[in-house]
């Protein structure tokens, strides 16, 4: 075949395959419009929500990604780049591009970066849909890449006189899906060159070491590709490996060989190695793929009967319980208890009021009724009811909030439904207290290991008397709950912030749902103190497997595992006041949460809150000022054998500092691993029953924590729990980068936790206690680089660039 004829057969090609290419973006983005509705907060019809299962719902896979057929490239004497079809046959008649000066076009990335690397010519109007095409005038003997992968930006294009060399290239499939991004801390940046003569190194950085050069610096990649190498080989010149965004992306054209062929399928010699650039593309994930990570209900043993215990309360009848059935209270009846071991709850006989008669009191409960069963036809006469019965606060209670949603943030269908329908079945739930609450709770207390379990339906019943501010002794600090939370909602009606209003519409869905459709499931709460711990320094245990993201949440991406809450010492923070950071949305959008601020002391060094079995209700999109609620969610989380969900949360909170240099003492950073270890240990349970921990930078925002510090001693904490990590950096890639190459060099050199505390306290002495500025003048990364290797790499970059600890 001429070349003429090869051309015009190569055009026609690529125009098909734009074609095919553009049809299937449209219905990429078709598809991405489903699911996305936007529920109004009090629609009663919860059907209309598309936010199903997206806690368990898997990314895109390899398989749907097809192939569009197996492509060889060559380049002729002329250094015209030449597609092949398997189609010998394939022939069509189209004019030749007249010669000019060389372009370069690209089309806009594709939402999907599981697409394909295309080598080869476009015609001037074409257009080739995911991919980014290079134009080469064929006159001009340069050759040029580019990649086709989501957000990647054009590298300078490399020329090289191939002097009527002819070159077939093609990606072997074998490519290593897991190809790391490296900062200038990395071990690995301190070599440029790379040798494939069967060199050692972690299978989940099989890529690292080529591509040293270009993964430090973030402008260009090149390769240097030696078609004498023989088949799927590299030679042994400085090269760079390719980098996806998505580590299930296969790069192949179906040819696994880097072979030279001409157009009657002869192979030719060549004479000279071809310098090819690749672009840099972001890694968004790195390390352990998560799917391989340990979930429950997969990896959890089988729960024994359910039994109530000295040290484990249960409120229901555990002989009742059913799957799909709503629990049955135990006892049958109210039982009192107004002391200091158990919650104050407003329907008791000793709550009582005083009033000018005789008796000079009044049943506090009887005046909650009277004023809750009054028809409330506006947020005003909310007010006047909860004010009633908490008169001493009349004056300082502000319920400005409230009458925003209700005057200006709802429409008027949405106001009339919510004082129509919903108030009064909040009312009811909340006055049947008596009824759905027949057991006393316990308090939580400090230095208890206690554990607590009830129905979904009691939670919903006291979170609905905290909406009406009925808990006695609760509105005060100067009481016997100083230690504890604030449960009463009151001060999320004050004030006129738009961050209140979205609260609001979040719980507000919950309350619908819950009076809507009564919850079947069972939740348990575990305080779980701990009276010695491990002495690090002399430790043996090695780090265990870490996935780390720059995107995704604990909560999303991190289902079924052991998901930390970056809690405060007051479990739920904010929630009930101005605060909207981590801990705060996760008690939003799970509720259920919340009602632990009932029965739950400050937690203490040694201790922590384990949550197990709550149930997410919104979704929601933002972070502090930004938050917004969205939508109903409607969670598909399995149950286990007690009927709790699969959702575990461990509440930890973390120290904060007035000064950066003193979380690198000692005593602080022990006390952090401390901290971490007793919310990740399970003292008696095997660790291969034990989910991994879903984390990320614990106590890094306001209270001044380093991220990269915080990072390594939540490792070692979980190292010694034996848990494997996921990481989720809340879009710091640098952070992604850094903690990844220090976790794969660390388990490279099988550094042991108790080596790495050691290192924590030489760390202080040698560089912290002297260093003249506010920051140390050698990062921590680069000091354990230094003492564990005799060449050691640059210090990490962003090193003191420290994100808030949320999304």
């Amino acid at each position: 075949m001429s070349d003429f004829q090869t051309e015009k057969r190569l055009k026609l090609e690529e125009k098909c395959h734009s074609e095919s290419f553009s049809s299937r973006s449209v219905e990429e983005a078709t598809g991405s419009q489903r699911g996305s509705l936007f529920t109004n907060v009090l629609t009663p019809n919860m059907e209309e929500t598309g936010e199903v299962n997206s806690n368990i719902s898997g990314g895109m896979k390899v398989e749907d990604i097809k192939s569009d057929g197996h492509k060889s490239f060559e380049c002729n004497q002329k250094d015209v780049c030449q597609s092949r079809e398997n189609d010998k046959g394939f022939d069509a008649t189209l004019g030749r591009r007249d010669p000019g000066d060389q372009k370069i076009e690209e089309t806009p990335a594709s939402t999907n970066s599981n697409t394909e690397v295309t080598y080869g010519l476009s015609s001037p109007n074409s257009s080739v849909g995911d991919n980014a095409v290079i134009k080469t005038k064929p006159t001009i003997e340069e050759t040029a890449l580019v990649s086709n992968a989501s957000g990647a930006n054009l590298s300078k294009v490399a020329s090289v006189s191939t002097e009527k060399t002819k070159l077939d290239l093609s990606l072997s499939q074998s490519t290593s899906a897991d190809v790391e991004m490296l900062s200038p801390e990395s071990p690995t940046c301190k070599s440029l060159l790379y040798n494939s003569s069967g060199e050692s190194h972690n299978p989940d950085t099989e890529s690292q070491a080529p591509g040293a050069q270009s993964l430090c610096s973030p402008v260009e990649s090149t390769n240097i590709i030696d078609s004498k190498a023989g088949p799927g080989t590299i030679g042994d010149a400085e090269v760079t490996a390719m980098e996806t965004d998505n580590s299930d992306m296969h790069v192949s054209t179906g040819n696994s060989s880097m072979a030279t062929e001409d157009s009657s399928g002869n192979q030719a010699q060549t004479r000279e190695p071809v310098l090819v650039t690749l672009p840099h593309v972001e890694r968004k994930w790195l390390g352990t793929p998560i799917e391989e990570l340990r979930r429950m209900p997969m990896c959890a043993p089988v729960l024994p009967p359910l039994r109530a215990s000295e040290n484990h309360k249960v409120l229901i009848r555990t002989d009742l319980l059913r799957e799909g059935e709503v629990p049955v209270p135990y006892p049958s009846k109210f039982q009192d208890a107004w002391d200091d071991m158990n919650v104050k709850m407003p329907c008791s006989e000793k709550n009582l009021f005083p009033v000018e008669n005789e008796d000079g009191v009044q049943s506090r409960w009887e005046l909650i009724i009277s004023a809750l069963e009054t028809a409330c036809k506006s947020s005003l006469d909310i007010r006047e009811a909860i004010l009633t019965y908490n008169t001493t606060h009349a004056k300082r209670w502000d319920f400005t909030a409230l009458n925003v949603l209700c005057t200006e943030g709802l429409e008027y269908t949405e106001a009339q439904y919510l004082f129509d329908v919903m108030l009064p079945n909040m009312v009811k739930l909340a006055l049947n207290a008596p009824k759905i609450c027949t057991q006393p709770i316990p308090l939580l207390k400090q230095n208890m290991n206690q554990s607590l379990t009830m129905s979904q339906e009691q939670i919903a019943c006291l979170l609905a008397n905290a909406f009406f501010c009925t808990f006695p002794r609760r509105n005060s600090r100067k009481s016997e709950y100083y230690n504890y939370p604030e449960i009463n909602f009151y001060r999320l009606f004050e004030g006129s912030a738009h961050q209140k209003i979205e609260k609001l519409r979040t719980l507000l869905c919950y309350f619908r749902r819950v009076t809507t459709e009564k919850p079947t499931g069972l939740v348990t709460f575990t305080r779980q103190s701990l009276n010695s711990f491990p002495k690090w320094e002399s430790l043996a245990t090695r780090l265990t497997r870490l996935h780390i993201s720059c995107e995704g949440t604990i909560e999303d991406q991190g289902y079924g595992m052991l998901q930390v809450d970056f809690a405060n010492r007051m479990v739920g923070g904010g929630v009930t006041g101005l605060g909207l950071v981590q801990e705060e949305i996760r008690f939003l959008i799970n509720p259920e949460l919340i009602v632990s601020r009932l029965f739950t002391e400050a937690l203490e060094h040694n201790e922590c809150l384990i949550i197990t079995g709550t149930e997410q209700y919104s979704k929601y999109s933002g972070y502090a000022d930004s938050y917004k609620w969205n939508a109903n969610h409607k969670d598909e989380t399995p149950r286990d054998e007690w009927q709790r969900r699969c959702t575990e949360i461990v509440a930890v909170d973390a120290l904060k500092y007035r000064h950066y240099m003193e979380q690198f003492h000692p005593e602080k950073f022990t006390r952090e691993l401390n901290k971490a270890y007793c919310g990740f240990v399970r003292h008696g349970v095997d660790t291969q029953n034990l989910s991994a921990i879903a984390t990320g930078n614990w106590g890094c925002g306001a209270f001044g924590g380093d991220t990269r510090l915080k990072a390594l001693l939540q490792l070692m904490a979980a190292a010694e729990a034996g848990r494997d990590v996921a990481y989720f950096t809340f879009g710091d890639s640098a952070l992604m980068r850094d903690v990844h190459e220090l976790h794969t060099f660390l388990t490279d050199k099988h550094v042991t936790v108790g080596k790495l505390y050691g290192l924590l306290k030489q760390y202080l002495n040698v560089v912290v206690k002297n260093s003249h500025s506010p920051r140390p003048d050698v990062s921590l990364y680069g000091f354990i680089y230094d003492q564990l290797s005799s060449n050691p790499p640059p210090e990490p970059t962003a090193a003191y660039n420290s994100p808030p600890d949320g999304h």
